[in-house]
């Protein structure tokens, strides 16, 4: 006799099990929060420290009276081992962090894969270390997203509670790099477009105060960027900060459209990868040759504006490069680097490297706010404003402009500097920012890809849910399909062994040729004369309008209210037959998302 043998429960499934029957999801999800900030912060902290452990390697013993010729080189092997890394050991795309998590989040059901937890980072710590022009942000994001996401999936919560621990993850990224709880929280509803309510609220809070905090043991105190604030703002300024809001929502034009275009060029270069390399490799080699500011994210130029008080300041600026003590191209510098960072963050990606758009942002900001003060005071336009406050307001109207995201631009920026006294011409440069980039580009840079394809998850509730629905869920595979040539007798017995109201007619393929419709031939049933003249090939008739595979669920719907159809047939990319949509099934998924989303 056999013994039934029982597979053992590993100690993990024991824990998953004890946690189903005795801890609610809603529980659960705030225990979770805790621990993926945790390992949010913990993650950003070992990505800057590879970063500058590589760069202080390799940068030591530059002189920075004259350029270095080692700048052609480092960032071109820096990308070469990077796309090795990527290739023969991730073996998956994992370029556009945050447009990643977007994505999962509108079309993956908030799955993200295990590799996430960690090749972000160890792939963007080689760019940046070697001088990629990109950031550590977006990296970070899509790491703390990912560990949100697969202990998700390990205690098996269900989608709401896995979407609301990408999106901690996603905010406690933020919070931990900048020490910004408040900044992480509104990065996550602004750009992320998690919709805040009570039962999202909490986990998130929870998730950014937790990162802050292991940041400041880990790190101390200090902030990313010091600032000191000599010019308190007046009102007299006014004009020249809406005039500059203006300005960053038109740098964030030129930011987006230059970046896209240069990610259209190098797709092009797709099955190429070599001379992909080459390419952005001297691109991004010879600029940052040229101009030594752009290597690596570039915070230590920053610095320099921010904390500048005067020309010889502002000067140590171009040390490393051959404008190194040429105070009168000062301005020309700041202009050039201005327009050359898109260049540098695209070639950086284009070419094989990884990093983010997020410090490439702040850095062009401050940048674009120094550039703007400097010529403003030079030529006496208005009222003096100082340069190091318009540097500050330009990395928050850059921000604001680039990601669509006021709020976080100006509490990110006031968190990280601890510049609360210039709140409000903070607030008058992001919104200006916003409202002229709105008129150019309705998404952000990372929602403009999606929102292209119709996957973006919006704050738009009926449009959220129609892009969260499955299309794979609603199909029925379960269907009888009959071949042209069976003769009428033969579909008379079909049909009495059938419910349904129609049936598929296939060629042996299984390429779809059209349906019987049973209610438009019920007056030939019955005539046993024709049960050996007519065949199914004469009866059926076209489908009112088949689906796609990969349709978005608004198109689906739409296609049922033009054609008024109860089902409707889905085929592949070869017109073979998947399954068939029945509107009363997909219309009650529907009701129940609605109803799941409006009980929190």
């Amino acid at each position: 006799m056999e013994a039934a043998i029982e597979k053992k429960e590993t100690p993990m499934e024991r824990i998953v099990n004890w946690r189903n029957q005795h801890i609610p999801d809603r529980q659960m999800t705030l225990i979770l929060s805790f621990f993926v900030g945790f390992f949010a912060s913990v993650a950003a902290l070992f990505l800057h420290w590879i970063i500058r452990q590589i760069q202080i390697l390799l940068t030591t013993g530059f002189t920075i009276t004259s350029y270095n010729w080692l700048y052609l080189l480092f960032p071109i092997i820096g990308i070469w081992i990077t796309s090795m890394f990527i290739k023969y050991v991730v073996k998956d795309n994992i370029s556009h962090g945050i447009t990643r998590v977007l994505y999962a989040i509108s079309t993956k059901n908030s799955h993200l894969k295990r590799h996430n937890c960690w090749s972000s980072v160890i792939a963007s710590a080689i760019t940046i270390g070697f001088g990629g022009s990109v950031g550590a942000e977006a990296p970070i994001v899509l790491t703390g997203s990912a560990i949100g996401s697969n202990l998700g999936q390990l205690f098996h919560l269900e989608k709401k509670n896995l979407m609301l621990l990408v999106g901690c993850g996603a905010s406690a990224a933020i919070a931990g790099i900048f020490k910004a709880p408040i900044a992480g929280l509104v990065f996550t509803l602004e750009v992320l477009m998690v919709d805040l309510s009570m039962a999202s609220l909490l986990p998130i809070l929870i998730s950014c105060v937790t990162a802050t905090c292991f940041s400041y043991i880990f790190v101390g105190d200090t902030a990313l960027f010091n600032f000191h604030l000599d010019n308190a703002w007046t009102l007299g300024r006014l004009p020249a900060y809406t005039l500059f809001g203006l300005f960053c929502g038109l740098v964030s034009l030129y930011f987006m459209r230059t970046m896209t275009a240069c990610e259209n060029v190098f797709a092009k270069m797709k099955e190429h990868p070599y001379t992909r390399l080459i390419f952005g490799g001297l691109i991004l080699s010879s600029l940052i040759f040229l101009f030594p500011s752009l290597y690596g994210e570039g915070y230590a130029a920053v610095e320099v504006l921010l904390n500048g008080n005067s020309e010889g300041d502002w000067m140590n600026i171009m040390n490393n490069s051959l404008f190194y003590g040429h105070g009168n191209l000062l301005v020309l510098y700041i202009g050039l680097v201005l327009l050359t960072k898109v260049f540098a963050t695209s070639a950086t990606n284009g070419s094989g490297g990884c990093g983010g758009t997020f410090a490439p942002s702040l850095f062009i900001g401050a940048f674009a706010g120094f550039f703007f003060s400097r010529l403003w005071n030079m030529y006496q336009v208005g009222v003096y404003i100082p340069e190091k406050n318009l540097t500050l307001m330009g990395m928050a109207g850059l921000i604001a402009g680039v990601m669509h995201a006021p709020l976080t631009g100006i509490f990110l920026i006031a968190e990280i500097t601890g510049g609360y006294q210039l709140f409000m011409p903070l607030i008058i440069v992001c919104v200006v920012s916003v409202l002229t980039i709105n008129i150019f580009e309705p998404h952000s840079i990372y929602a403009m890809r999606l929102a292209r394809e119709g996957k973006l998850l919006t704050h738009h509730i009926d449009k959220s849910i129609l892009i969260l629905m499955n299309l794979d869920s609603v199909i029925e595979k379960d269907f009888t399909s009959v071949n042209p040539d069976l003769p009428l007798s033969k579909l008379v017995r079909v049909i009495s062994e059938n419910d349904s109201e129609f049936l598929p007619v296939v060629d042996k393929a299984g390429t779809l040729l059209g349906e019987i419709d049973i209610t438009k031939i019920r007056h030939i049933v019955f005539r046993t004369e024709l049960y050996n003249r007519m065949t199914v090939g004469q009866l059926m008739t076209k489908a009112p309008a088949t689906l796609g595979m990969n349709d978005p669920m608004e198109e689906v719907m739409k296609k049922f209210d033009t054609t008024n159809a109860n089902y409707l047939p889905v085929v592949d990319i070869n017109k073979i037959l998947v399954g068939y949509i029945s509107r009363a099934r997909m219309y009650s998924m529907y009701r129940k998302l609605v109803a799941d989303f409006s009980a929190e």
